[in-house]
Protein backbone atom coordinates (compact mmCIF):
# COMPACT_ATOMS: atom_id res chain seq x y z
CA UNK A 1 0.00 0.00 0.00
CA UNK A 2 1.55 3.34 -1.07
CA UNK A 3 1.58 6.60 0.83
CA UNK A 4 -1.28 9.00 0.32
CA UNK A 5 -0.41 12.24 -1.41
CA UNK A 6 -2.36 15.47 -1.60
CA UNK A 7 -2.23 18.44 -3.91
CA UNK A 8 1.25 19.11 -5.37
CA UNK A 9 2.55 15.67 -4.38
CA UNK A 10 2.70 16.33 -0.64
CA UNK A 11 3.30 13.14 1.32
CA UNK A 12 0.51 13.37 3.90
CA UNK A 13 1.77 10.47 6.00
CA UNK A 14 5.25 11.95 6.40
CA UNK A 15 3.85 15.38 7.30
CA UNK A 16 1.37 13.82 9.73
CA UNK A 17 4.14 11.89 11.50
CA UNK A 18 6.18 15.08 11.91
CA UNK A 19 3.18 16.96 13.29
CA UNK A 20 2.37 14.16 15.77
CA UNK A 21 5.99 14.04 16.94
CA UNK A 22 5.91 17.84 17.12
CA UNK A 23 2.82 17.72 19.33
CA UNK A 24 4.55 15.44 21.82
CA UNK A 25 7.77 17.49 21.62
CA UNK A 26 5.96 20.78 22.31
CA UNK A 27 3.99 19.34 25.23
CA UNK A 28 7.06 17.79 26.88
CA UNK A 29 9.45 20.71 26.33
CA UNK A 30 6.75 23.24 27.23
CA UNK A 31 6.12 21.42 30.50
CA UNK A 32 9.84 21.47 31.29
CA UNK A 33 10.11 25.19 30.45
CA UNK A 34 7.65 25.92 33.22
CA UNK A 35 10.42 25.12 35.69
CA UNK A 36 13.71 25.98 33.93
CA UNK A 37 13.91 29.60 35.10
CA UNK A 38 13.67 28.52 38.73
CA UNK A 39 16.04 25.56 38.16
CA UNK A 40 18.59 27.91 36.59
CA UNK A 41 18.68 30.05 39.72
CA UNK A 42 16.99 32.93 37.90
CA UNK A 43 19.33 33.06 34.91
CA UNK A 44 18.11 35.93 32.71
CA UNK A 45 18.91 34.18 29.42
CA UNK A 46 16.88 31.16 30.53
CA UNK A 47 14.14 33.57 31.63
CA UNK A 48 13.78 34.94 28.11
CA UNK A 49 12.62 31.49 26.98
CA UNK A 50 10.95 30.15 30.16
CA UNK A 51 8.08 31.18 32.38
CA UNK A 52 9.47 33.66 34.91
CA UNK A 53 6.20 34.04 36.81
CA UNK A 54 2.66 32.65 36.87
CA UNK A 55 1.08 35.16 34.46
CA UNK A 56 -0.87 33.93 31.47
CA UNK A 57 1.63 35.67 29.17
CA UNK A 58 4.60 33.82 30.62
CA UNK A 59 2.76 30.53 30.15
CA UNK A 60 2.32 31.30 26.45
CA UNK A 61 6.11 31.00 26.10
CA UNK A 62 5.65 27.32 26.97
CA UNK A 63 3.99 26.71 23.61
CA UNK A 64 5.76 29.36 21.57
CA UNK A 65 9.43 28.45 22.07
CA UNK A 66 9.02 24.66 21.76
CA UNK A 67 6.84 25.10 18.67
CA UNK A 68 9.42 27.43 17.14
CA UNK A 69 12.24 25.01 17.92
CA UNK A 70 10.34 22.10 16.40
CA UNK A 71 9.57 24.23 13.35
CA UNK A 72 13.32 24.66 12.86
CA UNK A 73 13.88 20.92 13.37
CA UNK A 74 11.27 19.87 10.83
CA UNK A 75 12.09 22.56 8.26
CA UNK A 76 14.83 20.62 6.44
CA UNK A 77 12.94 17.32 6.07
CA UNK A 78 9.66 19.02 5.15
CA UNK A 79 10.72 22.07 3.13
CA UNK A 80 10.51 20.18 -0.16
CA UNK A 81 7.67 17.80 0.71
CA UNK A 82 5.12 20.16 2.30
CA UNK A 83 3.41 23.33 1.16
CA UNK A 84 3.16 26.72 2.84
CA UNK A 85 5.70 25.82 5.52
CA UNK A 86 6.23 29.16 7.29
CA UNK A 87 2.57 30.14 6.94
CA UNK A 88 1.36 26.78 8.27
CA UNK A 89 3.65 26.77 11.28
CA UNK A 90 3.00 30.43 12.12
CA UNK A 91 -0.78 29.99 11.97
CA UNK A 92 -0.48 26.89 14.17
CA UNK A 93 1.66 28.72 16.74
CA UNK A 94 -0.59 31.78 16.81
CA UNK A 95 -3.63 29.55 17.26
CA UNK A 96 -1.99 27.87 20.27
CA UNK A 97 -1.13 31.25 21.75
CA UNK A 98 -4.69 32.52 21.20
CA UNK A 99 -6.57 29.47 22.49
CA UNK A 100 -4.86 29.40 25.90
CA UNK A 101 -5.87 32.87 27.14
CA UNK A 102 -9.35 32.64 25.60
CA UNK A 103 -10.09 29.39 27.42
CA UNK A 104 -8.38 30.53 30.63
CA UNK A 105 -10.20 33.85 30.90
CA UNK A 106 -13.51 32.28 29.84
CA UNK A 107 -13.55 29.52 32.42
CA UNK A 108 -12.10 31.65 35.23
CA UNK A 109 -14.80 34.27 34.58
CA UNK A 110 -17.34 31.53 35.29
CA UNK A 111 -15.57 29.69 38.13
CA UNK A 112 -13.84 32.67 39.71
CA UNK A 113 -10.63 30.69 40.07
CA UNK A 114 -7.92 28.89 38.15
CA UNK A 115 -8.20 25.10 38.05
CA UNK A 116 -4.88 23.31 37.48
CA UNK A 117 -6.39 20.37 35.54
CA UNK A 118 -8.20 22.71 33.15
CA UNK A 119 -5.04 24.79 32.65
CA UNK A 120 -2.98 21.71 31.76
CA UNK A 121 -5.75 20.34 29.53
CA UNK A 122 -6.02 23.69 27.75
CA UNK A 123 -2.28 23.68 27.08
CA UNK A 124 -2.42 20.15 25.61
CA UNK A 125 -5.57 20.80 23.56
CA UNK A 126 -4.16 24.08 22.23
CA UNK A 127 -1.02 22.30 21.04
CA UNK A 128 -3.04 19.52 19.39
CA UNK A 129 -5.34 22.00 17.61
CA UNK A 130 -2.41 24.17 16.49
CA UNK A 131 -0.51 21.18 15.15
CA UNK A 132 -3.63 19.82 13.44
CA UNK A 133 -4.25 23.12 11.66
CA UNK A 134 -0.58 23.26 10.75
CA UNK A 135 -0.86 19.76 9.24
CA UNK A 136 -3.94 20.78 7.23
CA UNK A 137 -2.15 23.82 5.81
CA UNK A 138 1.07 21.91 5.13
CA UNK A 139 -0.90 19.43 3.01
CA UNK A 140 -3.11 22.07 1.38
CA UNK A 141 -2.49 23.43 -2.10
CA UNK A 142 0.43 25.82 -2.54
CA UNK A 143 -0.51 29.34 -1.48
CA UNK A 144 1.19 32.65 -2.25
CA UNK A 145 4.84 32.81 -1.24
CA UNK A 146 4.08 36.25 0.22
CA UNK A 147 2.10 34.51 2.98
CA UNK A 148 5.26 32.68 4.01
CA UNK A 149 7.26 35.91 4.11
CA UNK A 150 4.66 37.81 6.13
CA UNK A 151 4.30 34.81 8.45
CA UNK A 152 7.99 34.77 9.26
CA UNK A 153 7.79 38.45 10.18
CA UNK A 154 4.77 37.75 12.42
CA UNK A 155 6.63 34.88 14.10
CA UNK A 156 9.74 36.99 14.72
CA UNK A 157 7.62 39.84 16.15
CA UNK A 158 5.88 37.50 18.58
CA UNK A 159 9.22 36.04 19.67
CA UNK A 160 10.61 39.54 20.22
CA UNK A 161 7.53 40.44 22.26
CA UNK A 162 8.06 37.40 24.49
CA UNK A 163 11.68 38.34 25.14
CA UNK A 164 11.09 42.09 25.48
CA UNK A 165 8.07 41.72 27.80
CA UNK A 166 10.07 39.40 30.06
CA UNK A 167 12.37 42.29 30.90
CA UNK A 168 10.12 45.30 30.22
CA UNK A 169 6.56 44.10 30.83
CA UNK A 170 3.70 46.47 30.06
CA UNK A 171 1.27 46.76 32.98
CA UNK A 172 -1.44 44.64 31.34
CA UNK A 173 -3.56 42.02 33.12
CA UNK A 174 -2.29 39.19 30.91
CA UNK A 175 1.27 39.92 32.12
CA UNK A 176 0.38 40.21 35.82
CA UNK A 177 1.39 37.34 38.10
CA UNK A 178 -1.80 36.47 40.02
CA UNK A 179 0.22 35.23 43.00
CA UNK A 180 2.40 38.30 43.53
CA UNK A 181 0.57 41.04 41.62
CA UNK A 182 3.87 41.88 39.92
CA UNK A 183 5.02 41.86 36.31
CA UNK A 184 8.02 40.26 34.61
CA UNK A 185 11.00 38.77 36.40
CA UNK A 186 10.51 38.48 40.17
CA UNK A 187 12.75 40.79 42.18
Amino acid sequence: MGTVTAVSGVNNRSVLIYEIVGTVFIIILGSILHFTFEWSGGNLVVGAFSAVNESVWEHLKLVFWPALLFMLIEYIPLKRTANNFAFSKTIGVYLMVIIIPIVFYSYTAITGKSIFFIDISTFVVAVIIGQLLSYKLLTYRKLSENLNRVSLIALVLLGLAFVLFTFYPPQLPILRDPNTGKYGIPQ
